[in-house]
């Protein structure tokens, strides 16, 4: 499957606004959901960074810049949660 095909196909998935985590979220309110999406945002953009920089190539790179946006858009939302002094 080529980059456009993937892009046409992903293009056509609805967005249901859910958010998956790796780990549970635990108890403490410094943990909280938006803190959990910006810490698995970030570890996986710095993967793809990675990634991206050992094997080089365009693919690399454009999954290392959709998970950089994602982990942008996790700390955007992470803001909202920062209590305003």
């Amino acid at each position: 499957m080529s980059l456009s095909e993937l892009k046409a196909l992903l293009d056509q998935v609805d967005d249901t606004r859910e958010l998956v985590l790796r780990r549970d979220a635990v108890h403490d309110p410094i943990w909280n959901e938006a803190y959990l999406a910006w810490s698995d945002a970030h570890v996986e953009a710095e993967e793809a960074y990675a990634a991206w920089r050992r094997d080089g190539g365009e693919a690399a790179y454009l999954i290392y810049r959709a998970a950089q946006d994602r982990e942008d858009a996790a700390q955007d939302a992470l803001s909202a949660f920062t209590p305003r002094r």
